[in-house]
């Protein structure tokens, strides 16, 4: 059997933080993705989530039936690994939890206030309810902790791998 060089292992440890990194965005964009359209289901939120992610380009009868929830989903699987991949490329050495609460309500500043005008089935944020404001900022909050926390616990596991192969 052969053994990998020093350089070589930590080469695969770092291209495993970041395909790790993309694991965490999928996942955290489809889990929340789901949780927003439970919320809607049980009127937290005034809006669809796939209201942003689809029906504003889509306007076929299918985007209202389960496979419209489930195209949802993935879609914001997807969308979720840039999120994810910025946050890795910027962020990852903040061992903090406040940096991810922070990058979510970044990203909520930027989905519902910057880039509002894009979708057009959405109501301003000044005529929403106060239960669907404080649903979308704490979900927000949530899921930039998740992706913040999570790339950042798995950085710095890296790290210490990292130091102990040097050290060996």
């Amino acid at each position: 059997m052969r053994r990998m060089s020093k350089k070589q292992q930590i080469n695969d440890n770092e291209e495993s933080v970041l395909t790790k990194s993309m694991y965490t965005g999928f996942v955290g964009g489809v889990s929340f993705s789901l949780l927003a359209s439970v919320m809607y289901y049980f009127n937290f939120l005034e809006v669809e989530p796939k209201s942003y992610l689809l029906t504003s380009w889509v306007s076929d009868a299918w985007t209202d039936t389960w496979l419209g929830i489930f195209f949802t989903t993935i879609l914001a699987g997807v969308l979720s690994l840039l999120v994810a991949f910025v946050y890795y490329f910027i962020f990852k050495k903040i061992k903090h939890m406040w940096a991810g609460i922070l990058y979510g309500l970044i990203l909520w500043v930027l989905l519902f206030l910057l880039f509002r005008p894009i979708f057009d089935d959405i109501p301003a944020v000044m005529e929403w309810s106060v239960n669907t404001w404080v649903t979308t900022i704490c979900l927000f909050i949530l899921y930039g902790t998740f992706i913040g926390y999570s790339i950042s616990y798995d950085y710095m596991e890296s790290e210490k791998t990292k130091e102990e192969i040097k050290n060996s």
